[in-house]
């Protein structure tokens, strides 16, 4: 036994030292065959959107690194990945900086932090817009009557449409359906007309817009119906703003007006509509303006002439005279 001992014992420092240099051998054998490294993942990014807030045109996609082992980061893919941006109290801007987390379901990978996005943010608002009728009619003929219904909205007969989406695209807000083909009958039906919103940069298409939350419209199409008669007249005139009933406060002017629509289709007897090349829109208090302010106002067309614009907005830019201290 004790012959045993004295063979463990002798020379001890240079056997514990063998036994650290093949355990060292070992895990760089293991090491190398396992080595640390870095994993960069496309991710699509997720969006939690404070009520009330809605994101335009955000990023959709970022790249996010993982570290780890070879054989941990192996593992890590778009499945188990995740990234996610947080918008909770900040106010609309048109660049607000918002932080992205990420994270995987594998262990022993770990998210390298990411940059902050620059984000559009915009308040979120409902509008309830009337839809108007887009017609053409052949020459002799003039239309009596035309009535869009939307099943789909919560205001269908007549139909007013309801649009979810930025503040800053509801101005000059409008909806319309158009009839197709000319007019030239007596009574027809044209069921799931294709609804189009127009603001004051053009049409809005909402299958193309990228928005968190996703813009909305409660009713896509409408139903219309047309009853037209042949010896009218009809014709397209503009609208005119009257001056208003009080100018803006002292020191303060108007520098420019707009009106949308711009025109509307009359109808009537040759001679109505002949006597009608414009039509004048109700005057408005402008006396407590001091700065850019819009109405909606309500059309009232001349005795003997129908038209199917029912509103129409007028948008008064208004600002300090220059000349006045």
């Amino acid at each position: 036994m004790s012959g045993w001992l004295t063979l463990i014992t002798n020379e001890w420092r240079f056997k514990l030292l063998a036994f650290v240099l093949a355990v060292l051998m070992l895990g760089a054998v293991a090491f190398s065959q396992n080595p640390p490294t870095v994993k960069a993942i496309s991710v699509p990014l997720n969006y939690t959107v404070r009520d009330g807030l809605i994101l335009i045109n955000p990023p959709t996609k970022t790249t996010v690194y993982f570290q780890g082992l070879a054989d941990v980061l192996s593992r890590v893919n778009i499945e188990n990945t995740d990234a996610t941006v947080s918008v909770g109290d900040v106010q609309p801007a048109p660049s607000v900086r918002v932080n992205i987390s990420a994270h995987t379901t594998v262990s022993g990978a770990i998210a390298q932090s990411l940059a902050p996005i620059t984000v559009n943010v915009d308040s979120l608002v409902v509008k309830e817009v009337p839809l108007q009728i887009g017609l053409r009619t052949s020459p002799g003929w003039s239309v009596t009557k035309a009535v869009a219904t939307c099943p789909d909205s919560s205001t269908p007969d007549p139909c007013k449409v309801h649009f979810t989406g930025p503040a800053s695209w509801q101005t000059n807000l409008t909806a319309s359906a158009t009839f197709p083909g000319d007019v030239n009958f007596n009574t027809r039906d044209f069921p799931n007309q294709r609804i189009q919103l127009f603001n004051s940069n053009g049409a809005l298409d909402l299958n193309s817009i990228q928005t968190r939350p996703a813009v909305s419209l409660d009713a896509r199409t409408a139903n219309l119906h047309v009853e037209a008669v042949p010896g009218v007249t009809s014709s397209t005139v503009p609208f005119i703003d009257r001056p208003p009933s009080h100018g803006p406060p002292a020191g303060y002017r108007i520098t420019s007006v707009t009106i949308s629509p711009l025109t509307a289709v009359i109808t009537g007897t040759p001679a109505a509509v002949g006597g009608n090349r414009s039509i004048l829109l109700p005057a408005v208090d402008l006396s407590s303006s001091r700065s850019d302010v819009t109405f909606e106002v309500k059309v009232i067309y001349p005795p003997g002439i129908t038209g199917q614009v029912e509103t129409a907005t007028i948008t008064y830019t208004i600002a300090k005279n220059p000349n006045t201290t």
